[in-house]
């Protein structure tokens, strides 16, 4: 049995864990077993429909009250004691920011290893292997596991999202105990950042800014872009958040996050190894530099040689445009 985390966000079932269940359905499929996922938290019976249509088998809704805001501790707990009880061959997790926290403690937990950031799901002999890149992303490795339950985390954004069918599965409620002292550090309130509503993990557009931004200010004509495309977010480089011209949640790379969107728009980004390691897998990159022998050239599938300041202003009216009709 494959059982994949769902990750809840605000009240919301997040796209990359349904990705990640989609994946998790097409192996289940070739190894001839189920698909299950798993929903922690609290009050979460409504979402698990939600997620029954994406051909899950069963939904386990482990709950305690403890669990309605995220806890590394409270989830780590609550998803060992649901896998000594049911005893899955695989779980997967998506890559997130929350999958990348909590994979690696429930695997410590197990005592199993844990292949991280995998783009690719192999069934092969019966068994399941994956396929992630290593050296910042100049190669990949296919890697099979000797530990059992199989443990990885998936890209998101790269694994097709199956579509939605009949509520066919059955939803399972299961109560965990939690020990008040067990969550050290319980989480009081979130903030979020104004007009962040999409994770740039998540996002299907990524406009970035680097350092030929030249301040923060500058990072509103960002913004205006991205309020005109659907489903996107604002990047950036290290530099540009090493300056302070935005904040650490939106840097993409080796010390950032890792994205795959259906388009990437670089702005003012020159292409170190480091920043082309976190958006190298996006499906189109755009790159707009004034110069010319810049490396983000180098994996652009179109580029603009030119004074981002002049292209932004324009690219802003033909997407108004468009928009409008």
């Amino acid at each position: 049995m494959i059982l994949i985390f769902i990750e809840v966000r605000e009240g919301k079932v997040k796209k990359s864990s349904l990705e990640a269940l989609s994946e998790g359905k097409r192996r289940a499929d070739d190894l001839n077993t189920e698909a299950n996922a798993v929903l922690v938290g609290h009050n979460l019976e409504s979402l698990a429909h939600e997620v029954l249509p994406y051909a899950a088998s069963k939904v386990y809704v482990v709950e305690n009250s403890l669990l309605s805001h995220y806890s590394a501790a409270g989830f780590s707990q609550a998803l060992f004691s649901l896998v000594e009880d049911i005893k899955p061959d695989v779980i997967l997790f998506s890559a997130s920011s929350m999958g990348k926290d909590l994979a690696p403690r429930l695997a410590a937990k197990l005592g199993v290893g844990l292949a991280s950031d995998c783009t690719r799901t192999i069934a092969k002999d019966g068994k399941l292997e994956v396929v992630r890149p290593i050296f910042a992303g100049k190669a990949f490795v296919t890697l099979s596991f000797k530990s059992s339950p199989i443990m990885a985390t998936l890209r998101p954004n790269v694994f097709p999202l199956g579509e939605p069918g009949e509520k066919k599965g059955e939803v399972i409620r299961k109560e965990v105990i939690i020990p008040e002292d067990q969550i050290k550090a319980p989480a009081l309130e979130i903030l979020r950042e104004k007009g962040a509503e999409i994770d740039v993990t998540e996002a299907e557009i990524v406009v970035s800014g680097g350092r030929g931004m030249k301040g923060s200010d500058n990072f509103d004509l960002l913004r205006d872009l991205v309020s005109l495309l659907p489903h996107s977010a604002v990047g950036a480089s290290r530099s540009a958040v090493d300056a302070d011209w935005i904040d650490h949640q939106h840097q993409v790379g080796q010390t950032g996050k890792t994205v795959s969107p259906n388009l990437y728009i670089a702005f003012g980004i020159s292409g170190a190894i480091q920043h082309l390691a976190g958006m190298s897998s996006s499906k189109f990159i755009v790159a707009v530099n004034k110069d010319s022998e810049a490396s983000i050239f180098k994996v652009a599938d179109f580029g603009v040689v030119g004074d981002l300041f002049q292209v932004i202003p324009y690219l802003k009216e033909e997407l108004k445009k468009i928009t409008s009709e």
